[in-house]
């Protein structure tokens, strides 16, 4: 098993990143909240990896921290939810957002991540209450999601965004914000992660 991985960052995009070490590129499948943490090309970067073995392939994820691999790894042990869906749940939320969101089964925040619909929310929240890692501590319930939220999301989407990149983009917005100040900060963020 490959646990961790340290090398030099010889591409990236918010998705994957591959890793040159020791001469060999490993190619890395990482959540959008991994690849803020990733440093330019050239650096070098250290991830908390999991190999996920199929019969017809070898995929590696890859996290800044074991906490977000945790995550990953019990969130993949429900029926219904596979390392991508897992990983897709990740770029959407932060593990204390997660956390927080099946401790006070908010199927309302949970169906909003990418790939999850109210039915695999519920199944979530019923499988994994009381039972995630106790790194986040006591917290409260999670933020509802506003209503400039969901009109910055209409925008996005109409200019053509993907659902997934654009809550992500979304989500590193200060959630106070007024409408135009958040599309204008999802927007720098969305055209930094195509660069």
């Amino acid at each position: 098993m490959i646990a961790l991985l340290r090398g030099a960052v010889f591409s990236k995009s918010p998705d994957r990143v591959v890793i040159d070490a020791g001469g060999v590129g490993y190619l890395v499948n990482i959540s959008h909240s991994t690849f803020e943490h990733i440093p330019d090309v050239g650096a070098e970067a250290l991830l908390h990896t999991h190999l996920h073995v199929r019969e017809d392939a070898l995929q590696l994820y890859g996290f800044a921290t074991p906490d977000e691999r945790d995550y990953f790894l019990t969130l993949n042990g429900v029926s219904g939810v596979g390392p991508k869906l897992a990983l897709a749940i990740l770029s959407g939320a932060k593990t204390a957002e997660l956390r927080r969101a099946i401790e006070f089964e908010d199927v309302a925040f949970l169906s909003r991540l990418p790939g999850l619909g109210k039915k695999t929310a519920s199944k979530i929240i019923l499988e994994l209450k009381g039972k995630l890692p106790e790194t986040i501590g006591n917290v409260g319930p999670a933020a509802p999601v506003s209503s400039v939220f969901d009109d910055a999301m209409s925008a996005l989407l109409n200019l053509g965004y993907k659902r997934a990149e654009a809550e992500a983009a979304l989500r590193t917005v200060d959630p106070d914000s007024p409408f135009e100040a958040a599309v204008t900060g999802a927007l720098k963020r969305l055209s930094r992660a195509v660069h």
